[in-house]
């Protein structure tokens, strides 16, 4: 059976535009928000077809919650389909960041507005810990996994080695190890969701069949995919050649650009990745500021990655750019979400129709879990840094040798700081209080803060 005539382009854009505004928490909640509506409850495709989608952007980098929604935009309604579901999966949270981006960087040092995000820093500390744990239970299921974690982790921690290193590295141990049959690289990973009864793909509008468009065509890819890498690199040329490449705008391009080649391994991994590389290279925003991003992020609908966003608005809005700050701050989010999210497309469109006649890969499997367990060092490592910049107000770099660690001097530990994290760590494990809840409940504790003289703007 074909998807072809079975959903109209119409009920297709309504039930993505359904799917984008409730796209809240994170790149789980929103892939299992995905196969609540598409699988169970639409039945535009089965529970199989769903995982081998989810398992092939997975292996991408970038955002696998939007790539996976253009990859279905794409089976059910051809290139149309995909480039609008990809589209409306990420205009809440660019027009939401957005909006914030410009209230932070105008009113972000007023007294309300500064406790207000103090609180959301303490309540994001928690949620990265809670994402350790929960790709860790997920994804480190024997001593090899969990290798592999310790590595990656003291790898980017001890020795400050490249992001992109590690989980390529990773890639390329679990592809190997799948290869070979090794046992330990057998398990999956991923955000896949858990489901009691599982809709056959038979049962599906789609069918087991794979539609006609959706089979390997190397001239359809190699155009479409031409197309979009031209509307991708060109204006990261344009503003490398026509500004400079040390020009803030082609500095923000160029680096997006990279981070959308080789940031695998989901948001957080992400996330670790750029605020090593805004905070410590580029200088474009400060420590505490990058979770204020996040936090911003997390409460907003869209990938978790569109505070990707606001370190390109605050990167051109503080940079000498010869434009109006302001200005110069909506294009630099502007340039920054075409370059992260363009990529996308590119990747789903180029791959997916060879994709789609390679399920069940065990190698590629392989290389996923492997990557999934190198995240879990990853993540730990951006909650360790997170929580160094949260809860003290000194931090202090020892070298010996090849490594190179960050250490709290403990004299400098901000009290309010470490009694909000640890309440909300209390709301969090204990009383199972969900990520929107307590990301609001904790700006409002900083906000009573402030206003009780306990804490400053």
């Amino acid at each position: 059976m074909s998807s072809e005539g079975k959903v109209s382009l119409a009920e297709a854009t309504k039930t993505w535009a359904r799917i984008a505004a409730l796209s809240f928490g994170g790149p789980a909640g929103q892939i299992a928000m995905m196969h609540r509506i598409l699988v169970e409850e639409k039945r535009w495709l089965g529970e199989r077809r769903f995982l081998h989608a989810l398992n092939y952007c997975m292996l991408l980098p970038g955002p696998e919650a939007q790539q996976l929604a253009i990859y279905i935009g794409w089976l059910m309604n051809r290139t149309l389909g995909g480039l609008i579901a990809g589209m409306l999966f990420v205009l809440p949270g660019f027009l939401a960041i957005m909006g914030l981006s410009i209230l932070y960087a105008l009113f972000g040092d007023i007294g309300p507005v500064s406790a207000l995000f103090f609180g959301l820093k303490a309540a994001v500390l928690v949620v990265v810990v809670q994402a350790v744990i929960r790709v860790g239970g997920r994804s480190l299921k024997n001593p090899v996994m969990i290798g592999i974690a310790a590595a990656a982790f003291l790898a980017i921690y001890a020795l400050d080695a490249p992001f992109p290193l590690i989980i390529l590295g990773a890639a390329l141990i679990g592809f190997l190890g799948g290869a070979a049959g090794v046992p330990a690289f057998a398990a999956g990973g991923g955000h896949g969701p858990k489901v009691a009864h599982e809709v056959a793909d038979a049962d599906s509008l789609l069918g087991e069949e794979t539609p006609a468009h959706a089979r390997p065509n190397l001239r359809w890819a190699l155009g479409i995919g031409g197309v979009l890498a031209v509307l991708w690199l060109a204006p990261v040329l344009a503003l490398g050649l026509g500004l400079g490449w040390s020009h803030v705008f082609s500095e923000i391009a160029v680096f997006f650009s990279k981070m959308a080649v080789v940031t695998f391994g989901g948001a957080y991994a992400v996330l670790a990745y750029v605020a090593q590389e805004a905070v410590q290279t580029y200088g474009w925003l400060e420590p505490g500021e990058m979770l204020d991003g996040l936090g911003m992020a997390e409460t907003t609908p869209g990938p978790l990655i569109i505070v990707t966003q606001f370190v390109g608005f605050m990167g051109a809005f503080r940079g000498e750019t010869g434009l109006n700050p302001l200005i110069a701050g909506i294009l630099g989010g502007v340039l920054t979400t075409w370059v992260t999210f363009t990529p996308c497309f590119l990747w789903i469109f180029l791959g997916a129709p060879f994709v789609e006649a390679l399920r069940g890969a065990k190698a590629l499997n392989a290389a996923l879990a492997a990557i999934t367990a190198a995240v879990v060092g990853v993540i730990l490592n951006l909650a360790i840094w997170f929580s160094l910049h949260v809860l003290f107000a000194d931090v202090a770099e020892v070298t010996a040798g090849p490594l190179s660690l960050d250490l709290p001097r403990l004299a400098s530990v901000n009290l309010p700081s470490l009694f909000l994290a640890l309440a909300a760590a209390v709301a969090a494990f204990r009383f199972k209080i969900g990520v929107i809840p307590l990301l609001l409940g904790c700006a409002a504790a900083g906000v009573v803060l402030y206003l009780a003289g306990v804490v400053r703007a």
